[in-house]
């Protein structure tokens, strides 16, 4: 049975639904903006940022003409051709010789040529980066933790080069708080180590936790291998690229602190606390390793041992569609309430599976409930959360976790816009058309 079969026999019908739900009256919905200020770096000076950042870096230990590993990841980076570009061409520059390894864990279904295929996707290729990208599952071992004695992994290519220089954006982790959260650190150890490494991290972390295994291996990672630094990217709310930095291996525990900090003033968030249903148009790994951002719903359900988000609080998650570049992995799927059948029929089992294994999260990849319609779907997330009114529900719509500038929002809710500083009401409240069950509207993003 395919996908697409699959996604049938799991749907539940438009009219069996509205049967059982009373057919609800639905809000009207407007749109609203979010109003950041924002100074993010022009896309054509970003290369040139990123080779600034590799000068500032010390190759002293590093042979002339040596090979220097670029680590670079599977998540949806704004620029990052260009990145990596600006970095090879420091690298060169410098006369040593580049290229660029898959530093993502177990994405692209654990395999070499999957991994290459995903930064392809991402515009990551040898000809326009200018260098040869090396993908290979294949790692070894550089040590073993001194008080738990875990066996540390990390990508035989790189392990094999005269420098590594991992490249990767500072932002909050999904699964976790700590002083150190998804970044240079992240990437070494969970990353670097492919999927042997990182299904090893994520099994310790159950017990041992990300906040304290994270920071010990990162520093055994930088004593044993010819790490000469990093280059850290911090983006802004409309995930443009705010900041570029090169960061000594001395930085980066107490450097990432800092720009952690950072990442956590310019995330794009929910304008709302309090919400009774949204609606996501897509999720993927290249919005958030969750598919969609826990920092942002306000749940983390498949964390252990970890506390939720204080905020926001949703009552229901009804989510439409996968990411193209996601390649049918719905990691997070659970997070939802209620799945439009095109997830299903988008879902790639083993990929999701292979990548819920490593992260020891399988409840993470649970399937909701699936309807076969956007009118079955908000009418079902509609009809559980209580007595509520089409005037007063607060309903939001958005692109996914990722895009949050721009909202389709309920009646309520452009109200309460009006009143605040920080959103502009951009289109009136109007009842929501259907073309054959499916939002006639476009994303909001769009």
């Amino acid at each position: 049975m395919n996908s697409n079969d699959a996604a049938r026999r799991l749907s539940v019908s438009e009219e069996t639904v509205l049967e059982a739900c009373g057919d609800p009256d639905l809000p009207e919905m407007g749109v609203i903006e979010q109003l950041w200020e924002t100074d993010p770096i022009p896309p054509e000076r970003t290369g040139k940022r990123a080779a600034r950042a590799v000068e500032s870096l010390s190759f002293e230990d590093v042979p002339d003409g040596g090979e220097v590993a670029l680590g670079v990841g599977s998540r949806g980076i704004a620029n990052l051709p260009a990145i990596v570009a600006g970095v090879v061409d420091a690298v060169s520059d410098a006369g040593y010789e580049p290229f660029v390894f898959p530093a993502m864990g177990s994405h692209g279904g654990a395999t070499g040529e999957g991994q290459r295929e995903m930064l392809n996707e991402l515009g990551v290729s040898e000809s326009t980066i200018g260098c040869e990208i090396r993908s290979s599952m294949r790692v070894v071992e550089v040590g073993r933790t001194p008080d738990r004695d875990v066996p540390v992994f990390a990508d035989a290519n790189a392990t094999g080069a005269d420098a590594i220089v991992p490249i990767n954006r500072v932002k909050p982790h999904t699964d976790f708080d700590g002083t150190v959260e998804s970044g240079l650190s992240k990437m070494i150890v969970i990353g670097m180590g492919k999927q042997r490494g990182a299904q090893i991290a994520h099994q310790w972390a159950i017990d041992w936790s990300f906040r304290r295994m994270i920071p010990e291996i990162a520093e055994q990672l930088l004593e044993s291998l010819p790490i000469v630094g990093g280059v850290a990217i911090v983006e802004d709310q409309q995930d443009e690229t705010a900041h570029v930095e090169g960061v000594p291996p001395s930085g980066f525990l107490d450097r990432e602190e800092e720009l952690l900090e950072l990442a956590h003033e310019t995330m794009p968030t929910l304008p709302f606390d309090e919400l009774d249903v949204v609606v996501f148009d897509r999720q993927g790994k290249d919005i958030s390793g969750q598919g969609m951002d826990t920092n942002v719903i306000g749940r983390r359900p498949f964390a252990i041992n970890e506390p939720e988000p204080d905020s926001p609080d949703i009552k229901r998650i009804y989510t439409r569609g996968l990411t193209e570049t996601t390649h049918g992995n719905a990691m997070g799927v659970g997070s939802a309430d209620v799945i439009h059948r095109d997830v299903v029929g988008e879902l790639d089992a083993p990929t999701t599976l292979i990548n819920a294994i490593t992260a020891s999260t399988i409840r993470g990849v649970k399937l909701p409930p699936v309807v076969e319609t956007d009118r079955a779907g908000l009418a079902a997330a509609l009809s559980t959360i209580g007595v509520v009114e089409p005037d007063t529900v607060r309903v939001l719509r958005a692109a996914d976790t990722m895009h949050l500038r721009r909202l389709y929002a309920s009646t309520a809710l452009v109200e309460e816009a009006r009143e605040r500083d920080d959103l502009r009401v951009v289109e009136e409240p109007a009842p929501i058309e259907f073309e054959g069950g499916r939002f006639a509207a476009p994303s909001p993003h769009e």
